[in-house]
Order: C-alpha cells, then structure tokens, then sequence
C-alpha cells in the first residue's frame, strides 16, 4: 500500500558502484600530491619559508630546518615567530616525514 520513499540523506551503507566517486585519503595519494599540497599550504601563509623549502628540498639539511621552524620558531637567519597557525605547522611535520635525501 505505502510506497518508501527515500527521503533525506541516502544510507551509510557501503556500495561498490558509489566506489569511483569517492574522495581518496590523503595517505593514498601520490607521495608528489602530498607534498605540493603541503607546500601549497606554507607559500600561500609564509612565501619567503616556501621558497626556503624549496631550495633546501632533497637535501639532508632540508629536515634541520623543517625541525628548527616546528621547534624553535626560527628561521636560522634570527627571525623568530611567535607560531605557526594549525594548517601551517601540520604542513610542516608532513613535509618532514616526505622528505627524502637526493643520492648523489
């Protein structure tokens, strides 16, 4: 007699065919993705830590500095901060774990 009518949200059941459209965790994306997201992140708060990064990238002092900014707050060349907003600091910490040493 009554029909059910789907009204609402739709059910949180898990359908294969609903699989391609889902949005991909951020640990699965591709490890280059991963770090232009993050890079992304920094250039648009702070451009000159940006291009900092991107010189030191691929380097083993890249990860120094990334630590110097996350623990102390400063740059290396005696600009302190008082922090990082949340965005910018879980960047960092990223950028940190991706980073990985050219071999020459």
């Amino acid at each position: 007699m009554s029909e059910k009518k789907n009204v609402g949200f739709p059910d949180l059941i898990h359908n294969a065919e609903y699989e391609p459209t889902r949005p991909m965790p951020l640990q699965e994306l591709p490890r280059q993705a991963r770090i232009d997201r993050e890079m992304a992140i920094i250039r648009s708060h702070h451009e000159r830590i940006a291009k900092a990064i991107e010189v030191f990238w691929g380097h083993r002092d890249c990860v120094e500095y990334l630590q110097q900014l996350i623990l102390n707050g400063g740059d290396g060349v005696g600009n302190t901060r008082i922090g990082f907003k949340h965005e910018v600091l879980a960047a960092l910490i990223n950028l940190t774990a991706l980073h990985e040493v050219k071999q020459a």
